[in-house]
């Protein structure tokens, strides 16, 4: 299975999301990111979070949904609305939820509160995404209905 990671810069929570399922999936399930319009540059906090976790980050980049290397059989927008972000709208036949989570790059205040936002933004992500994978591996096949619902669900999930 591919999951795709959008967002509208490709910077931040897109990122976090892609190179975390990455770094927890099985075998055979692969995590994408990309944006609307990238940014073309990861934010350095998100390097430095992925980094204090352990989670390896090369090859990490901010790119453009055009030309991705896999079809996505789902699609994860992480744009959190309440921001007032346009998020991204990827058009094709494939099953698609929406994981909204605060971008942490609007976070302001002093740094340990950034750091704040970006590593809860981290553990929301992270959260959904062990939930994801905690799913029984054939559902997207045996039941696409209930499969939907439990993507959607698992997009309301907090640590």
């Amino acid at each position: 299975m591919n999951v795709l990671f959008l967002c509208t810069g490709n910077s931040c929570r897109s990122i976090l999301a892609e190179a975390t399922f990455n770094a927890l999936a099985p075998a055979g399930m692969r995590a994408m990111s990309a944006g609307s319009q990238p940014a073309g540059y990861v934010h350095p906090r998100s390097l430095a979070l992925l980094a204090r976790e352990g989670i390896a980050t090369e090859g990490v980049h901010s790119k453009s949904w055009n030309g991705l290397p896999h079809t996505p059989d789902l699609v994860v927008t992480v744009c959190a609305s309440a921001a007032g972000e346009t998020c991204p709208v990827y058009l094709g036949k494939v099953s698609r939820t929406h994981w909204g989570v605060a971008d942490p790059a609007r976070a302001t205040g002093s740094d340990a509160e950034i750091d704040a936002a970006f590593e809860h933004a981290y553990r929301v992500l992270r959260a959904r995404i062990e939930a994801f994978l905690a799913l029984p591996g054939e559902l997207a096949r045996r039941d696409p209905v209930a499969f939907q619902s439990e993507v959607d669900r698992i997009g309301t999930l907090l640590p």
